[in-house]
Order: structure tokens, then C-alpha cells, then sequence
């Protein structure tokens, strides 16, 4: 009897093993789909399976792509592959759009290799280094109605949280190389909040941490399914993830798609350098032999035509003209780093507080000067000039330019002064340590002007005693006589703000000020824009 008992008991432990082989073999074969069985058991296995997505993929690219950035992308995918309606919607406009895909490419060359080592860094999917094909079809100076900014458009305050500063100089969302650093830290901390369910960490990016948790506390309460693709969220976030994952889909199938893929070297592009002190762009791109429109993609965070006073002072320069261009830096006369005769025009700003004007001078920091002495020669304080300057601090450095705040009365006196000396010439006596730079000081103009006047070479060494002509002495007080008034643009096909902003020499930040801070760099032809210039 207890043999023919304990037989049994044998075969009922072991239909009772094979009954869950089977069970668990289902399980870990089923792929993910637009809405997991609504079972308990095929829940719990669908979230285990979203949180832990990884699994490296092997892809491989044409022979003729090989050792090119996108066999390197390709090599670091690892979100899983997933049929989804969404996704195939995506594709197919993608598809029906080939010039699109070609711009995108295009755009992407300088940038997508210094971005794969920041996903590498990480250790994040290389998927999400397509991201800003989504935020900004590639476009480092994109700016959208909610004020995102940048190739990877962030809002003012998630960019200031992960240290993206933004002033009136520059803009770190902006910055290709700050911006991409603290795009990868913030998906690597939403991928480790949400445990790794990468559609989840995507949604939050573009919809926010709160009002995701937020969707799923709803499911939840609603005993619905809690995954990316069964949460209810706005068309935007829904459309955002198949988005991203028809772009990575189409790059991983170039031949089924009939999609060519530009050659991009896997090498880097372009090199980190560190100018130490404040240095004109036009300058740069000259000592850099770059053409300024091409040095200008790899450094657009600056509003000015100079890295800001206060720094930072780094430039992204091709790689091959780096040897070139630190040599040739190296050689710049530190006076000449700034073109005194742009800043200049840069500067004369209008700033209204309750229908006062105030004009806004430049001021080039000599060693020994504090805020304090500066303000208290220049007539005006010390809050008055770091508010002009966005500076934290009363602390400044030697050599950097300053914008100072000039008096209303003052400067009426000082257009009284100008209207008597317009068109005059001065001839200067060269006193003893007399150099080019300060003189150009005395006068407000530049160096290169008093060596072109005088038909010599910045170089030249100066004697005691020399006569110099200077012409339209305090030329930068007759420009603030001459006034400043607002004139009403007419938007171009094909018009931008960076191409406004060149057009007038006056900054984005400005023309975005003077204008509805809802405007984009895609503009609308015949749209009206306010421009301060000088009369």
C-alpha cells in the first residue's frame, strides 16, 4: 500500500514540474506587445521582463560602413525589439521624408561622436544618442514655444538643476559639449528611477518624473496595466518613445530600407580647448583657419561674438585644426583677443525700467581694480554692474570686459560732448609705456584702427615722442549721441534668428527679448520682428 502511494505521489510531483517548465518557458519567450494579457501571471512577468530591458543586440552594417560611427552605434544598442503600431506610424513618415533623413545625417557629423562617448560614460542605450534627431532634428540653436533650448531642449530650470548656465553671454543648454554631458547624466538617473524601463525613463524626459508616476498611480488604481504603452498621456509623450524607436529601427536596417547612410569617420570630430581668458568667435574661427559658420555649429551657446567675460572660456575646435589654432593663440597679443570695436557696438544696449533709459558702456578691467573703485569713477554701484554682467560675486579677473551702466544725465552730457568732436581728428604724442592697447583705451577704438590710420602694423613698437592720428576720438560716446531706435523686420523664407541676429549685430537673447518669448528659430515669412539698432 504505502508503495503504490508514494508511485503516485511521484507522478504527481512530476506532472506538477513539467506544468511549470511549461508555464515559465511561455513567460520568458513572449515578447513585448501594445498591451501585455490583463492575467496577474502574465503581468508580473511583462514588468519584470520592462525592467530589465537590456540584452545587447547584434546588428550589422554594410561592409561599406564599417568602422564609421554607425557601426559603433549600432554595436551599443540594447533596447529590446518591439512591434507596436505607434512605432510603425513613425517609420513610415520617416520613410516617406528620405531628404529629411539625409539633413538629419548631415547635421549630426560634428556632434554624434562626442555624444557616443558620453553614452558609452554611462553605460546608457546607444538608441537614446539619436535622441536629439526627436528633440531637435539636430539643430544645436532649436527652441521650442515652451522655452526648451539646445540639441537636447532643456527648460531653463531642469538645465540650471544640472548645471547649464544661462545669462545674457551664454547659454550651456546651448553648449554641444555641457549640454550633452548633463543630458546623459539625467537619462542615466531616470533610467536607475524607473529601474531600468527605458520607455518610462524616455517618457519622464520629455513628460516629467511627477506626471509619469502620476499615469501610473492611475493604472494602478485602475488595476490596469502600468507599462509605457497602456499609460494615458498626452499625444506628445505617446508619439515621443516610437519616435525615437523607428528612428533607431530605420538606421539598424539601412539595406531592407533602402536608406543610405552618410560615411561619418568613428573618430572625433572635433576637441575640447580651454582659452583661459574671454576671446572674439571671429577671432577664434580665424586662428582656427574654420569658416565662422562652421565654428559657430560647434559653439552656438554664446549670445555675443565672444566667449563671456566671466567664462567659461572652452571652445569645441575641429580636430584637426587644433595644433593650429593653439599655436596660433599662443601668439595673439592679449589685447587683441577681443575686437574692442565690436564689443562696443555689441554693448549699446536699451534697457527701459519704468520709461527711464539707461545706456550700457564697456569697460575693460585694468590689475588693481575692484567693483567698487569701478563703480564709484563710472558714477554708478556695484549691484547696478553685476546686474549688467550676471555676476554672483564681487570677485573679478584683470583683462575681462565689463558692461557698465551709464547715468541718465550723464550720458545726455556725454552726447553733448560728442555732437562737438563728430568727424574730428587728434593727432596723439606717444608717451613713455605708451602701447597700442592703452591707448586704444584712452580713445575707445580699436588697435587694429590706430595702426591702419597711422599705416602700421599692431606689432610695430612704439616711440616717445611719436605722433599718432587719431580720428573720431571717443567714437563710442558719438555712437550713443547718434541714439538708438526700435525698427520693425520683415521675416524672410529661410530667415532664422541666429541669421537676424548676424544681419543686425545684436544677440538672440535680445531678439527673443524684444519680441514674444514664444518665437522659435523657425520663423514664419512675413512675421513682423521688433530690432533695437543704432540710429
Amino acid at each position: 500500500m504505502m508503495h503504490v502511494n508514494f508511485n503516485g505521489l511521484v507522478k504527481l510531483l512530476l506532472l506538477l514540474t513539467f506544468l511549470m517548465a511549461t508555464g515559465c518557458s511561455t513567460t520568458s519567450k513572449r515578447s513585448f506587445s501594445d498591451k501585455p494579457p490583463a492575467t496577474s501571471e502574465m503581468d508580473d512577468g511583462y514588468v519584470r521582463h520592462a525592467l530589465h530591458p537590456f540584452g545587447k543586440k547584434k546588428h550589422t552594417v554594410p561592409v561599406r560602413y564599417k568602422n564609421t560611427v554607425w557601426e559603433r552605434l549600432l554595436s551599443l544598442y540594447s533596447l529590446p525589439d518591439i512591434e507596436n503600431e505607434r512605432i510603425d506610424r513613425e517609420l513610415n513618415w520617416y520613410l516617406r521624408h528620405p531628404g529629411y533623413l539625409a539633413r538629419i545625417q548631415q547635421r549630426a557629423e560634428p556632434y554624434l561622436h562626442l555624444i557616443l562617448n558620453e553614452i558609452e560614460a554611462k553605460n546608457i542605450p546607444g538608441e537614446l544618442a539619436l535622441l536629439p534627431v526627436v528633440e531637435s532634428a539636430f539643430l544645436p540653436e532649436a527652441y521650442s514655444k515652451s522655452k526648451a533650448s539646445g540639441l537636447w531642449q532643456f527648460i531653463p530650470a531642469t538645465g540650471r538643476f544640472f548645471g547649464l548656465k544661462q545669462n545674457e553671454w551664454y547659454d550651456g543648454r546651448r553648449d554641444v559639449y555641457a549640454s550633452t554631458k548633463a543630458a546623459t547624466t539625467f537619462l542615466k538617473q531616470l533610467g536607475e528611477t524607473f529601474d531600468g524601463d527605458w520607455y518610462l525613463a524616455l517618457a519622464s524626459y520629455n513628460f516629467g518624473k511627477g506626471n509619469v508616476r502620476k499615469a501610473i498611480e492611475k493604472n494602478e488604481n485602475l488595476n490596469l496595466s502600468t507599462d509605457y504603452w497602456s499609460l494615458d498621456i498626452p499625444k506628445e509623450t505617446a508619439d515621443y518613445v516610437p519616435r525615437l524607436l523607428a528612428i533607431a529601427k530605420i538606421f539598424a536596417n539601412v539595406e531592407k530600407y533602402n536608406i543610405p547612410l552618410q560615411s561619418i569617420p568613428n573618430k572625433p570630430y572635433c576637441e575640447l580647448v580651454d582659452v583661459k581668458y574671454q576671446l572674439d568667435l571671429n577671432k577664434a574661427a580665424e586662428l582656427a583657419n574654420t569658416p565662422l559658420n562652421e565654428f559657430l555649429k560647434l559653439n552656438p551657446a554664446f549670445n555675443h561674438s565672444s566667449t563671456a567675460p566671466q567664462g567659461p572660456h572652452h571652445l569645441l575646435i575641429p580636430v584637426a585644426k587644433v595644433p593650429l589654432f593653439k599655436q596660433n593663440l599662443a601668439k595673439l597679443p592679449y589685447e587683441e583677443r577681443v575686437d574692442m570695436k565690436r564689443y562696443h557696438h555689441e554693448t549699446m544696449a536699451q534697457i527701459r525700467h519704468d520709461d527711464h533709459q539707461t545706456v550700457l558702456t564697456g569697460h575693460r578691467v585694468k590689475a588693481g581694480e575692484t567693483l567698487s573703485s569701478i563703480a564709484y569713477r563710472n558714477n554708478t554701484t556695484v549691484q547696478a554692474i553685476r546686474q549688467a554682467n550676471h555676476l554672483t560675486g564681487n570677485s573679478i579677473n584683470s583683462g575681462i570686459l565689463l558692461k557698465l551702466p551709464v547715468p541718465q544725465k550723464t550720458t545726455r552730457h556725454a552726447a553733448n560732448i560728442a555732437k562737438s568732436k563728430v568727424g574730428s581728428t587728434q593727432i596723439y604724442t606717444v608717451q613713455k609705456g605708451d602701447t597700442f592697447w592703452n591707448i586704444a583705451q584712452k580713445f575707445s577704438v580699436s588697435t587694429r584702427d590706430i595702426a591702419d590710420w597711422n599705416k602700421l602694423t599692431v606689432k610695430t613698437t612704439l616711440l616717445a615722442g611719436q605722433k599718432l592720428t587719431i580720428k573720431a576720438a571717443n567714437s563710442y560716446v558719438q555712437a550713443s549721441a547718434a541714439g538708438i531706435r526700435m525698427i520693425k523686420y520683415t521675416v524672410k523664407k529661410g530667415d532664422s534668428l541666429a541669421q537676424i541676429s548676424r544681419k543686425f549685430n545684436v544677440s538672440i537673447a535680445d531678439l527673443r527679448k524684444w519680441n514674444s518669448p514664444e518665437i522659435s528659430n523657425f520663423l514664419i515669412p512675413g512675421k513682423i520682428l521688433k530690432v533695437v539698432v543704432e540710429a
